[in-house]
């Protein structure tokens, strides 16, 4: 069974690789990602996690096994996106100091006309940041190409005191839900070699 994983995130291929599934295509695609003013969080990355999934099952085979993901960042309900330049990094980050926010993570898995769509939230709570260290963390890169303007598995390791719920949803794959939902399209990722047994 081919098991496509629709997205170019590095840190993506990794956390499948952790959990053992290593036999798969990565398959990025150019989903349309607008969203509606206002949109709840959870259903904005549920609905792009579905559409991410769609438009990668136009391009593989009737049986393939396609999973597909979406992360966000949001801040009293509204949603942080990448950064668009240095000044958003700062002020994101500026906002985020001191405070709890939410990681929203939708996971979408299809076969054929079968659709899963769930999503996964974690609370992360900042510690209070100076102005410097704002700039510097800025200035290191690492910002610019993050929902919300950190990675968790960087440097932004340094701003966050507490997370409350899955600590991979933060990285973009909750590694326990998607194990669950595996599960429902017969992969049992703990009896090993999962792919190879449902070919």
């Amino acid at each position: 069974m081919e098991f496509i994983l629709a997205s170019g995130s590095p840190r993506r291929r990794q956390l499948l690789e952790q959990i053992g599934l290593r036999d798969f295509t990565v398959r990025p695609t150019d989903a349309d990602e607008s969203l509606p003013a206002g949109i709840h969080p959870g259903e904005a990355v549920e609905r792009l996690s579905a559409r991410k999934g769609m438009a990668a099952r136009l391009q593989a085979g009737p049986e393939a096994l396609i999973l597909a993901a979406d992360t966000v960042v949001a801040l009293d309900g509204a949603i942080l996106g990448k950064p668009g330049g240095r000044e958003e990094a700062v002020s994101m980050l500026t906002a985020l100091s001191g405070r709890t926010h939410q990681v929203y993570t939708g996971v979408t898995l299809i076969r054929g006309e079968e659709i899963l769509t769930e999503h996964e939230v974690t609370a992360v709570t900042f510690r209070p940041l100076a102005a410097a260290e704002i700039d510097a963390y800025v200035q290191s890169g690492e910002p610019m190409d993050k929902a919300g303007a950190y990675g968790i598995q960087g440097l932004g390791a340094l701003l966050a005191e507490r997370l409350e719920g899955d600590y991979f949803n933060v990285m973009g794959m909750p590694l326990c839900r998607l194990g669950r939902m595996l599960a429902r399209f017969g992969l049992d990722l703990l009896a090993g070699s999962p792919l190879e047994e449902t070919t």
